[in-house]
């Protein structure tokens, strides 16, 4: 996951720019952030039950393979259109390990302990954003994006051929010594976990508010995720270089304070590191928009950090302990399917606000949108006493299903994906 997800943060602050770079103006820009979250769609709820279905190490090595494909397009696309190829590639493979990833953690752990538990495993996982981001900064500044990408292709090759022997060795091991056998992979097995999902999600407790919730986040951030480094490069005059350095920044300090996110999700409840993370962040978004100089983002980027430490672990928590145990997989993947058709558009329209209002107006969408669903989270995030590996007490009680498990929020692919 670390080799893996190096790549991927080397490129991700900076993809935007590489669209620019490649001949896209900043509508051409919304246009093919709106038509990338088109994939994404396609692969998300099959990923998530694939990885039900066949074993988590094996979903993350069909995935990788995909994502291997998507690098080489990166490295030798002669335009912005064929980025969008590298883009379904990617897709796929933060599809399939991405909620394989997450799944995995949640069932070597406790109840008691999982906020924990997911803080020191994304701890070590902020090593990604520490070194990917900075190098990438500094490979496109002084070769190009293209030596930025086929540094981060060679990475990413590395890590596929890990998963692809651990995924066999696994497939030996199973098959010498089998355990409880998986249910096989059927259409019918697939709308059985479908409808258990709908069930959750439409019967009022907490899946139904996460899910609302979530909604929003999804659609204002998806206004503006884009627009950031546009937003830092062409509007302050960062450098990608000082670009990379902020991410950076606030990695080493969400790797340096998510096992206090942690325990305070597992000590005082998920909603309360949800809550206080969210004010952080959106704290960091007001400054960002608020200062003109390298030296003034730095405080802005340091709240990110501890508002993503106090806030990753305890979604996470929160969503694995909400979702049977045999549904996690596919509920992450029919989350973001179902919010990423709701905010298909946002990309494009976000760059429409920014010609017609000017750079800063779209940005205060998801700010004010963070603010107001706070109330949301408080009240309504609460687990039922009952709620534990078996079936949530909140919503009505879903059809038993085949046999089948989510993930949280990006970072590439273990919270969000490649």
């Amino acid at each position: 996951m670390v080799v893996a997800n190096i790549g991927g943060n080397m490129y991700g602050p900076l993809l935007p720019l590489y669209v620019q770079e490649l001949g896209a103006d900043l509508t051409q820009v919304g246009v093919f952030f709106t038509l990338a979250m088109i994939a994404p769609l396609l692969f998300q709820i099959l990923g998530g039950w694939l990885s039900d279905s066949i074993g988590r190490v094996q979903a993350m090595a069909i995935g990788s393979l995909a994502g291997l494909v998507g690098y080489l397009v990166f490295v030798a696309a002669p335009s912005w259109g064929w980025l969008l190829l590298a883009m379904m590639g990617l897709s796929m493979a933060s599809s399939f390990v991405g909620p394989s990833f997450q799944a995995l953690v949640a069932e070597q752990s406790s109840e008691e302990t999982r906020g924990r538990v997911f803080s020191i495993t994304q701890g070590v996982f902020m090593i990604v954003g520490v070194v990917g981001a900075p190098l990438g900064g500094f490979l496109a500044d002084r070769f190009g994006f293209r030596w930025m990408f086929a540094v981060a292709a060679a990475l990413y090759a590395l890590a596929t051929i890990i998963r692809v022997f651990m995924a066999r060795q696994i497939r030996l091991e199973e098959e010498s010594a089998p355990e409880t056998p998986r249910p096989a992979p059927s259409l019918s097995h697939l709308k059985t976990s479908l409808r258990t999902l709908a069930a959750l999600i439409i019967g009022g407790g907490i899946i139904t508010w996460i899910f609302l919730s979530d909604g929003v986040s999804d659609v204002t951030f998806s206004l503006v995720g884009n627009l950031f480094p546009i937003y830092m490069n062409d509007i302050i005059g960062i450098s990608k270089t000082q670009l990379g350095l902020l991410s950076g920044l606030a990695s080493v300090v969400t790797m340096a304070l998510i096992v206090v996110g942690g325990w305070i999700s597992d000590k005082a409840g998920e909603r309360v590191g949800i809550v206080l993370g969210n004010l952080l962040i959106a704290g960091a978004i007001f400054i960002m928009l608020n200062v003109q100089s390298f030296a003034g983002l730095i405080p802005a980027w340091i709240l990110l950090g501890i508002g993503q430490a106090l806030s990753a672990p305890a979604y996470n928590a929160l969503i694995s302990k909400a979702v049977p145990n045999h549904l996690r997989g596919t509920a992450f993947g029919f989350f973001s399917t179902s919010l990423g058709i709701i905010s298909l558009p946002a990309p494009y329209i976000g760059t429409w606000m920014w010609q017609r209002f000017g750079p800063r107006v779209p940005f205060y969408v998801p700010l004010v949108a963070m603010l107001a669903m706070l109330p949301v989270i408080w009240f309504k995030f609460k687990l039922p006493k009952s709620n534990g590996n078996a079936q949530p007490a909140e919503g009505p009680t879903p059809p038993a299903p085949s046999s089948l498990p989510i993930e949280t929020r990006p970072a590439p692919e273990s919270v969000s994906a490649d």
